[in-house]
């Protein structure tokens, strides 16, 4: 990924210069943050919501993780990893991905096998890491993707 990466920005950098092809990146990297900021403040909204209605906010969680993981390919500086983070953050294309991760946590806990998740950034000296398990099996419909 590092080499895509690099290639992309050097290409970038021969139409439009140096310079710009910094600026450009910064520019993404702002707007990408102010947009991780108001879709997670709008998904923490609605969790509460589900939360006073009694209900466990299971989609609201889905979108929180890709939300975050979102957040992370921001940070790292390249237009695919941008790409990628700017495409979950548009409701319509997380909500595609969120079904997929949705089934495939369903069908885990479905088989009775821990659902585990592991990811992490490496880069500039800095390790950023989460880890989370679910081991039992009952947490109920995760896969629910009918509300767009």
């Amino acid at each position: 990924m590092p080499i895509a990466e690099i290639y992309l920005i050097v290409q970038v950098a021969d139409v439009v210069g140096g310079l710009n092809t910094v600026a450009l990146l910064v520019l993404v990297s702002i707007v990408g943050a102010a947009m991780v900021k108001r879709e997670g403040m709008g998904i923490l909204a609605r969790a509460q919501s589900e939360l006073a209605l009694g209900r466990i906010p299971s989609r609201e969680l889905v979108n929180g993780l890709l939300v975050l993981f979102a957040g992370a390919l921001m940070l790292t500086p390249g237009f695919a990893t941008d790409t990628l983070g700017l495409s979950l953050l548009f409701p319509p294309t997380r909500a595609m991905i969120r079904g997929v991760v949705s089934r495939g946590l369903s069908n885990r806990a479905a088989a009775g096998q821990p659902v585990s998740w592991h990811f992490g950034y490496r880069g500039q000296g800095s390790v950023v890491e989460a880890h989370s398990t679910e081991v039992d099996p009952g947490i109920g419909e995760l896969g629910s993707t009918d509300e767009g």
